[in-house]
């Protein structure tokens, strides 16, 4: 078989796998999507740079906890799990630009949080901002007590 045969193969299998990666990727999102709200959020997993270390995912709301799911994984599993009890607003602010003014959605912004591992970055929208002032807000009686 001539080589161009075996790069037209190669190329087509490659071809096939990225067609089925974002197949399985809207897939996931809307198995997500059907177990309550999803939103945009971006968090930051690294802190020692300034700015940087921003991962892009979706944010779910279940009662009692916020899930945080990378968006170019196909995992269904959360990978970060915050629990409503243990989350505190701080503040907000924009973006700084430069780099991290790159890695986020041009309308987010960035909210602080206390949580008993220490402080917490999320990046969301105006409107997810809200909803997530709510959803804290909304915490039945029973959770004000383990504070």
């Amino acid at each position: 078989m001539p080589v161009w045969q075996w790069l037209l193969d190669v190329a087509g299998v490659v071809l096939g796998v990225v067609l089925l990666y974002g197949i399985a990727l809207i897939v996931r999102r809307r198995v997500l999507a059907r177990h309550g709200g999803t939103f945009e959020l971006s968090h930051r997993a690294r802190t020692n740079k300034s700015g940087r270390g921003w991962v892009l995912g979706l944010g779910r709301y279940t009662p009692t906890t916020l899930e945080w799911f990378r968006i170019f994984s196909i995992n269904p599993r959360p990978r970060r799990v915050w629990q409503r009890a243990d989350l505190e607003y701080v503040d907000r602010r924009r973006a700084a630009g430069g780099v991290e003014q790159l890695s986020l959605y041009p309308d987010h912004v960035i909210i602080r949080c206390l949580t008993p591992d220490g402080e917490l970055e999320l990046a969301l929208s105006q409107e997810a901002l809200m909803g997530f002032q709510a959803w804290l807000e909304a915490a039945p009686p029973s959770a004000a007590q383990h504070l």
